[in-house]
């Protein structure tokens, strides 16, 4: 396959991950990067030694790219990833993949009409903790899935964080459509399943913007088990990324960059789940591989408008004070 020309739209901190990613890959020549802050693009373009623009539609019109990746505010995902399918670039959009899944579906819509590959950054199927915990799980050898345990703290408010994050018109909402989507992907891809209703408590008690901070979920699989996330983003509490997951004859605890362990005789025993490197490395590999050589993509448009319509599910709930069935668009 010969190498692929690559753009990043937008210049953030997520962007400086998919930037250095790019730049290394041997499959890949990176060749802009745009941002609305004219310093901000000029600053990551001289980095990587590329040309920096304030208009990513000007950047690809200039630098003809087959593959854009968008890391905008998530109120611009659609648009923009609409647009690029419409110039004939495959797409590696940021998650939430948009504000909602009647927004994914148009995406998707637009991106079959086009025939372009469409991937979106779920980073959780590319954890070697979260790989390895997949693998026993489908081995049998834990027997039925009873029950998952999922919780998430760590401070949403952080000044770092622009003020389009923590505006729900821009943002979609706060730690639920943020945070809580990796909980909801983790879940579905580990099992193998689809949530199919959520029950949503959430609060608002940040002190900038008008977003949760807080969220409990209680779900339910097609597979019939039950999952509970806990989703914590006010000062003062420990962080935490860790996933329980019950069976009937036997358990998994999964900590993020930390490890995975089995129920043992003694307890819980690690694991060994090989080198932990970084996500984005073989997220790149399967867009490049599912482009060149057609092979299966990890995380689909279609697959991601399945955790955005459990995101809608949650914020429904929240509304109605009851269990809300997660609809199929």
């Amino acid at each position: 396959m010969h190498t692929l020309r690559a753009v990043v739209v937008g210049a953030g901190t997520i962007a400086g991950l998919h930037l250095r990613t790019l730049a290394a890959s041997e499959r890949t020549e990176l060749v802009g990067v745009a941002d609305i802050a004219g310093e901000r693009a000029r600053l990551a373009a001289e980095a990587y030694a590329i040309r920096p623009y304030t208009d990513y539609k000007a950047m690809v019109r200039a630098e003809k790219p087959d593959i854009v990746v968008i890391t905008l505010p998530h109120v611009l995902h659609k648009e923009a990833a609409i647009w690029c399918a419409e110039q004939g670039c495959h797409v590696l959009l940021e998650k939430p993949m948009a504000m909602n899944a009647r927004e994914c579906a148009d995406i998707n819509a637009a991106a079959a009409r086009c025939g372009i590959v469409l991937a979106v950054g779920h980073m959780q199927h590319y954890f070697a903790e979260n790989v390895k915990a997949k693998q026993l799980i489908q081995s049998g050898k834990l027997g039925r899935l009873v029950t998952i345990i999922d919780r998430r703290y760590g401070y949403y408010y952080d000044e770092k964080r622009p003020a389009w994050f923590l505006d729900k018109e821009t943002s979609g909402g706060g730690i639920v459509i943020n945070i809580g989507s990796h909980s909801i992907d983790k879940i579905q891809w580990l099992t193998d399943c689809q949530i199919t209703s959520v029950k949503a408590e959430l609060t608002h008690y940040g002190e900038r913007g008008n977003v949760e901070g807080s969220a409990s979920l209680l779900m339910r699989t097609s597979h019939g088990a039950t999952a509970s996330v806990s989703l914590f983003g006010y000062r003062g509490v420990p962080p935490a990324n860790e996933t329980e997951l019950l069976f009937t004859d036997g358990a998994l605890k999964i900590a993020a960059r930390k490890g995975l362990w089995i129920s043992g005789a003694n307890g819980y025993e690690l694991v060994d789940t090989g080198a932990m490197g970084e996500p984005f490395a073989p997220q790149w590999d399967d867009l490049l591989n599912a482009i060149g050589h057609g092979s299966e993509l990890s995380i689909t448009g279609t697959y991601a408008q399945t955790v955005s319509a459990v995101v809608d599910a949650a914020y429904r709930s929240h509304e109605t004070g009851r269990a809300e069935e997660v609809a199929v668009i």
